[in-house]
């Protein structure tokens, strides 16, 4: 037997392999392996409905601050455009998003450092209160001899109760020990937290303001290849309504401060702008005002002044009363089209369920839920 080896042999060790494809071989319909369309889209559906559950566990502790950022895009996306239109972006894009961020971020940040000024300029005097009760006790409040009726008990009763050291010194003792440093741990957290959240939110609104037409392009069309032309629709009523939250919740809000807050101020209310600030956060949530300038009546009526606390109670109710029965539903609900009742429903229900988000969110859903239901009740009439 011959045992030259034959050319293609020698030539096999110093020749790269022929390549053979490493697809697998396609299965017939029909048979064993292979699957129908009905159940490779099953299976496709199951894949993205798992990776984004996935997703949203691996970002839920930033999903508070990424719906902020949309939220604040939102808002001021027509601010943002019109800047825009004035200085079209070059480059990459970068100065105007990152003015826009910077002054959102003062904003926010400028007032929390107002209330920590005046908070240190407040604190002697604080101290100065806790070592006075600490050696004397807590004095009677004038308010207790003013009362109408029990007066003279309830004054009695914290002389006898809280007006000695010994009452005082074990209140603070109490305070010291067992509440302010638990609650000084669970603030220090909190802050911290908060401030991470912030800082996420402000990185995110950046993004959105540089990005956002191609996200905007993005959402609608996504929308509308998952919806069709309704998909569309509720993503622009959605965004319709935070604008529409925005003006009647935020900027009547702060006009209520504003206002609230002059009255403070000549009414003798202390610290008129801290408590002015709060009204206006407070008012932001329906029915929320009443709380903090009550409070500023009750610290008139506890120096004695009636007739200004009087006259704080007055001018709140008759400011909240125009601002939540007029100026709030005609900005709220001409935006969304929305009753007020459901724009109300939509808030309260909203910050029951998501915090100060509900402000926002839960009138942009009850806005989608009702255009959904005019579409179908009323059909091509809703669109028009």
């Amino acid at each position: 037997m011959d045992k030259t080896p034959r050319a293609a042999d020698r030539a096999a060790p110093f020749q790269a392999p022929v390549a053979q494809s490493s697809a697998p071989p396609a299965i017939p319909p029909g048979e064993p392996g292979h699957f129908s369309p009905p159940a490779q889209g099953a299976a496709r559906t199951v894949l993205v409905l798992a990776l984004a559950a996935l997703g949203l566990w691996v970002l839920h502790p930033f999903l508070p601050a990424l719906v902020w950022a949309v939220i604040l895009a939102i808002a001021l996306g027509p601010l943002y455009a019109r800047a825009e239109r004035r200085r079209p972006p070059k480059g990459h894009n970068i100065v105007l998003p990152a003015l826009f961020t910077v002054a959102v971020a003062l904003v926010f940040l400028a007032p929390l450092v107002v209330l920590g000024v005046q908070a240190a300029r407040e604190a002697h005097d604080v101290m100065e209160l806790v070592r006075s009760m600490e050696h004397s006790g807590i004095p009677v409040p004038e308010v207790l001899g003013k009362l109408p009726f029990g007066g003279s008990q309830a004054s009695a009763w914290w002389a006898q109760n809280l007006s000695h050291p010994d009452a005082g010194s074990e209140l603070l003792h109490r305070l010291d020990n067992s509440t302010a440093i638990g609650l000084s741990r669970t603030l220090g957290a909190q802050i911290v937290r908060r401030a991470v959240l912030f800082g996420f939110s402000l990185v995110a609104l950046f993004f959105l303001f540089r990005d956002g037409h191609a996200v905007t392009r993005q959402v609608l069309t996504a929308s509308s290849r998952l919806f069709g032309p309704r998909g569309e629709r509720v993503a622009r009523q959605m965004v319709a309504s935070v604008h529409g939250t925005v003006d009647g919740l935020v900027l009547v809000g702060l006009g209520e401060g504003v206002l609230l807050g002059i009255v403070y101020y000549f009414a003798g209310v202390p610290h008129p702008v801290l408590l002015g600030a709060a009204t206006a956060v407070a008012a932001m949530i329906p029915f929320g005002a009443p709380l903090v300038f009550g409070i500023a009546a009750l610290i008139l009526v506890a120096n004695g002044a009636v007739v200004p606390a009087l006259v704080v109670v007055v001018a709140g109710f008759v400011v909240t009363f125009i601002a939540d029965h007029f100026v709030r539903p005609a900005l709220i609900g001409g935006t969304t089209r929305l009753p007020f009742l459901w724009v109300l429903l939509g808030i309260l229900g909203g910050v029951e369920s998501f915090g100060l988000l509900g402000l926002f969110l839960g009138p942009a859903v009850m806005a989608a839920l009702i255009l959904l239901w005019r579409e179908f009740t009323q059909g091509e009439e809703a669109r028009a």
